[in-house]
């Protein structure tokens, strides 16, 4: 395991750089995400323009009997899948699960050039209408697979809308743990989100014009009291909530956490008190993935590398 883990993880800096350094400039939206047609066999790719991060969309994937559970991976704010999950998807892939990747929350004329592809900055739509993207991307991967659930792992916005999906829009009997790499479980304030910026140079003026989303992880808005209106978790689904200290998005940092019956609450320096892995950086951090694969196979848990 610490052998495979290692091998994964060598190439976190470079996609980290991918990441942070994503620029904005006109190009179109990808297209929203489709139902999956009746045959298996004549699946197309999901309906998404965006490249697939390493690992992930083969839709011929079957699950073993070690991961049943095949594993969608929801990005966050300003991100898409591919620069999101360039460390976590191929590492799942080489630990034998079938791995899947959504774009949700696109809007016409934001793009990405960081990886260097032209590639739609997504997570910026209302948050309710994000989360009926992932049901009807959840619904094809289960069709696709076979599987009767999935798992869900989100970074940002996307560990925290996977949970309106499964309080409000039945996805609670579809999926069976959801984690959390830095979620906007109960919101932070809209100067949070506009620390997150400057990593996606160019779509600063998003955040008070065409940036719903950030309304919406704003604390006090309609979006967070409707999502308090419910407990935070519900039955039969395991949580387990990722976070750092030195997270300067979501804030304050411990406001990620949840409460309920099935929850772990993890906190990355804990694990490791030498990294300063923050908001962004969490989702390329050795020690968090290392979180993520245990969340996702407890019975088999190794401990966790420090790095």
């Amino acid at each position: 395991m610490r052998r495979r883990l290692g091998g994964a993880f060598g190439a976190t800096l470079l996609a980290g750089a991918l990441l942070a350094g994503a620029t904005a400039g006109p190009a179109s939206a990808a297209p929203a995400v489709t139902a999956a047609p009746a045959a298996a066999a004549e699946l197309p790719p999901d309906g998404d323009s965006v490249a697939s991060p390493p690992g992930a969309n083969d839709w011929s994937c079957r699950p073993t009997a070690a991961h049943p559970n095949p594993v969608v991976l929801v990005h966050g704010t300003f991100a898409n899948r591919y620069e999101n999950w360039l460390a976590l998807s191929p590492l799942l892939k080489s630990l034998g699960y079938c791995v899947f990747a959504l774009d949700y929350g696109t809007i016409p004329g934001i793009t990405s050039t960081g990886s260097g592809l032209l590639l739609p900055i997504g997570g910026l739509g209302p948050v309710p209408a994000s989360a009926a993207q992932l049901a009807t991307f959840v619904d094809l991967v289960r069709n696709a697979t076979g599987a009767a659930k999935v798992d869900i792992v989100g970074h940002s916005q996307g560990g925290m809308l996977p949970n309106y999906y499964l309080k409000f829009l039945g996805g609670a009997s579809k999926v069976d743990r959801l984690v959390g790499l830095a979620p906007s479980n109960h919101g932070t304030t809209l100067d949070g989100i506009t620390k997150l910026a400057p990593y996606f140079p160019g779509v600063a003026d998003l955040v008070y014009t065409v940036c719903q989303a950030c309304r919406d992880q704003a604390v006090g808005s309609d979006f967070n009291l409707t999502m308090a209106s419910r407990p935070d978790t519900v039955p039969g689904v395991s949580y387990t909530v990722i976070s750092t200290v030195y997270d300067e998005v979501v804030t304050p940092w411990r406001t990620q956490f949840l409460s309920g019956p099935d929850v772990d609450d993890e906190v990355l320096q804990d694990h490791c008190p030498i990294t300063l892995a923050e908001h962004v950086a969490i989702a390329f951090s050795p020690t968090a993935l290392h979180l993520v694969t245990n969340a996702l196979d407890p019975a088999h848990a190794t401990p966790v590398l420090c790095g």
